[in-house]
């Protein structure tokens, strides 16, 4: 097993893939929103010293073309634009901008989002039979349990569609009232061929999440900020934690969180690298089975 040195700056990253012998990156935690949303989730970030007792600057508080434009000379093939709700009402007008964003950009991933309400089942379906093809739920900010029967319908469409849902229900960066693998396991009793995808490994509980990755077929984990250094300094990865990720390699997913992260894009995947996991683990990572589910053509 031969682990590549992982690049130091965005500009490495391209090489590094080359080495690697992978086309690009199959990143599924990326993040464009409406612009005034996208100020509105900037600004609580700026108050991150309040929120999490940490400062959180904004690498990529740029406009939206000048973003796009370094995904792609990162390698990013797909790129999704990962939008979620905190409230009733919101969600879908997020799936028509969602939409409207792919239809405007043309490696851009159609994705949509839903909310614990009347009538998600209808606009979840309709979003699906309009192409999305990647789903976003946050627990903690929407402050909603994931097993929420007004969910049921929706989530039945789901797995019957086979369609990932990135679902942020660990309880960092600040644990909520429904964050944690309780709920998600619930979820799971109920509809247990659902294709999850749990946001930043599950932070801070690590192994309880890597249990529902073994227990449930269709599950995965993403990436997103973890083994980072500012992310070892909130939510420590254990010590025996990357022998997991190792043997659970075909269902680990990359995810940045980019825009809104506090280093530069290429620390993310430095990070993994330095977990000196091998070369095949980082080829999976890094594009395999995120073009897997995102059901991306290696020569896109």
């Amino acid at each position: 097993m031969t682990s590549t040195p992982g690049p130091a700056t965005d500009r490495e990253i391209p090489e590094y893939l080359g080495r690697l012998g992978i086309p690009g990156l199959a990143d599924l935690h990326v993040h464009f929103l409406p612009e005034a949303m996208q100020r509105k989730v900037w600004a609580f970030f700026d108050r991150a010293v309040t929120e999490y007792g940490t400062a959180w600057p904004i690498t990529y508080r740029l406009a939206e073309a000048e973003r796009l434009r370094l995904l792609r000379s990162f390698g990013v093939r797909a790129i999704p634009a990962l939008t979620y709700p905190h409230k009733a009402g919101m969600a879908q007008w997020l799936n028509e901008w969602c939409a409207e964003f792919a239809r405007r950009v043309p490696d851009g991933v159609h994705c949509a989002t839903l909310y614990p309400e009347p009538g998600v089942g209808d606009y979840v379906a309709a979003a699906i039979a309009d192409g999305a093809r990647l789903f976003k739920m946050h627990v903690q900010v929407g402050v909603f349990a994931p097993d929420d029967p007004l969910l049921d319908p929706a989530w039945e469409a789901l797995a019957g569609s086979r369609i990932p849902v990135v679902i942020h229900a660990g309880s960092g960066p600040t644990p909520g009232p429904y964050t944690g693998p309780e709920l998600v396991e619930s979820l799971l009793r109920k509809h247990p061929t659902l294709t999850l995808v749990i946001a930043h490994l599950g932070m801070p509980e690590y192994h309880q999440f890597a249990d529902l990755v073994e227990r449930y077929g269709r599950v995965h984990l993403d990436t997103t900020m973890a083994a980072t250094d500012f992310t070892e300094h909130l939510a420590p990865m254990p010590a025996d934690y990357p022998r997991r990720l190792r043997d659970l390699g075909d269902r680990v997913v990359l995810g940045s969180d980019f825009p809104n992260i506090p280093y530069c894009y290429a620390h993310q995947i430095e990070a993994l690298a330095r977990l000196d996991l091998g070369d095949e683990w980082m080829r999976k990572v890094l594009w395999d089975n995120g073009r897997r589910l995102l059901e991306v053509d290696d020569d896109a």
